[in-house]
This record gives C-alpha cells, sequence and structure tokens, in this order.
C-alpha cells in the first residue's frame, strides 16, 4: 500500500514540477560551489549525513531554489550562511520527491528577532512575537522569517525545533489550496481519517502533559503536522522510538525515513 502511495505522490509531484517550470524561471543547471557545500557541510547535519550520492542532488536543488527565490533583508544583513540554511530548509522536507517546486513562494523577508502582526521588529519584548510566517491576502507567496529563528534552528542539533523548516511544511500544506494539517498533495483521501485519529490521540496527550511533542502542535492540526514534521527532520531516532506511529505516517508523508 506504501508504494501505491508513493506513486500517486510522484505523479502528482512531477506535474506540480511541470506546471512550477511554466510559471517560473529556473535555472536548472545552478549548483552550489564548494565553499557553500562546505558550509552546509557545517551548518546542517541532515546534510552531512547524506551519502555523497545524495549530497551532489541536495546541494543543486538548494541551489535552484535560491536561484528562484528573492530573499530580501530588513533591518539586517542576510549572510551567505542564511541564504543557504534557508534553502535547506525549503528542500529537507521535499527531498524525497525529486521534481518538487514551490508553486505558491517567490520572496522571503528575513528580520533580525522576531516581529508582530504588523511585520514590525520588536524583538522579544512581549509575547505577541512571531518568529516565521507564511499566508495568503499579503503574504500571498511570501515567507517572513526571524534571521535569529533561522540561526537557532540549525544551531541547536539536540532540540526538536526548526522555526524554517516548519515554515516550508506549512507551504506544502497549502498546495492543495487548503491549510488543515492534511497535505492531500502528499497522502491520497482513504487516509485522512486514520491521520485525524492519530492527531487528536495525540494533542490529548500533549493536553494532560503526557508527551514531549511541543505544546503548540495541540493548537491545531496544522500546527500540529507543522511540529512534528520539525520533530521528525531534527530528531527522527527519537521520533520514531517514542512515537512510532506518527514516525511512520510521517515518513510516508514526506517519502523519507532517516531514523
Amino acid at each position: 500500500m506504501i508504494y501505491i502511495i508513493t506513486l500517486l505522490v510522484l505523479a502528482f509531484l512531477l506535474y506540480k514540477g511541470y506546471q512550477l517550470l511554466s510559471g517560473k524561471r529556473l535555472n536548472l543547471n545552478a549548483d552550489l560551489t564548494l565553499s557553500q557545500k562546505n558550509i552546509l557541510e557545517k551548518n546542517v547535519l541532515y546534510y552531512s549525513k547524506l551519502s555523497e550520492e545524495e549530497k551532489v542532488r541536495f546541494s543543486k536543488r538548494v541551489a535552484v531554489f535560491l536561484s528562484s527565490i528573492k530573499i530580501k533583508a530588513v533591518s539586517c544583513v542576510v549572510s551567505d550562511v542564511d541564504e543557504l540554511l534557508i534553502g535547506a530548509s525549503a528542500i529537507i522536507p521535499v527531498f524525497g520527491f525529486d521534481n518538487w517546486t514551490y508553486v505558491n513562494l517567490t520572496k522571503v523577508y528575513v528580520f533580525p528577532d522576531a516581529f508582530n502582526s504588523k511585520f514590525e521588529y520588536v524583538g522579544w519584548r512581549n509575547n505577541r512575537t512571531i518568529l516565521g510566517i507564511v499566508g495568503g491576502g499579503r503574504l500571498k507567496n511570501k515567507m517572513v522569517l526571524s534571521q535569529k529563528a533561522l540561526r537557532l534552528g540549525f544551531e541547536n542539533k539536540s532540540d526538536k525545533n526548526n522555526t524554517a523548516i516548519h515554515e516550508f511544511v506549512h507551504l506544502i500544506d497549502m498546495t492543495d489550496g487548503d491549510v488543515d494539517g492534511l497535505p492531500l498533495s502528499i497522502i491520497d483521501k482513504p487516509y485522512t481519517l486514520p491521520w485525524f485519529d492519530l492527531i487528536h490521540k495525540k494533542i490529548e496527550h500533549i493536553d494532560d502533559g503526557k508527551s514531549d511533542i511541543n505544546p503548540y502542535g495541540a493548537t491545531s492540526k496544522i500546527e500540529f503536522f507543522a511540529v512534528t514534521s520539525e520533530y521528525f527532520f531534527e530528531r527522527p531516532k527519537l521520533l520514531k522510538r517514542k512515537h512510532p506511529e506518527l514516525y511512520e505516517k510521517l515518513s510516508v508523508f514526506f517519502n523519507q525515513d532517516r531514523a
């Protein structure tokens, strides 16, 4: 059954890839320099654990992504490392799909630290701050990230958090037109109920204080999908040991088995 799902997924992603090629100019021959690859090796644990063949594919996909997206700094200086971290964050959740492209993203704005709902830089002065956001309306095809959160997501290799990956997972969730914690672009409809049943069970455990999953994941199905995806990519072995059913579902969704 998993093979059938995978075939359906690949067919869909091929379609999405061709759809994007007709609407965006991509430099499909782009690749990273040796220096840039060394930056990935040093700063991105996910990349460092790939095989040599996978590293070649990963670096090329990061380069193609960066060639198609505009990254704009707001009150800060975006370094080459920052750009590569953004590129890695984009490719990590879709690395299992060779032809995936983000049809719903054209620009990434980087603030130095947390910001508020008016997109004003506020730092950590209160608890109404945002580290990353994507959406519709004025945010259509745009992402806003905190530079500090972006860097912390890769510097801390022992936690289960990565803000940039979280936001890219939201973009994946949005590709079917609905942001609902159910990526229909990845999973076929007959598997909707089992997935939602698992979500409800896990959210109950979070609310009861019986889970190591980030409590933010209990706020909605949407955030549960994004939060547990962070966990999946940051600490795959731990997730598989503590939440085997959840790990299995996410492994199918992303067509990756990193544990």
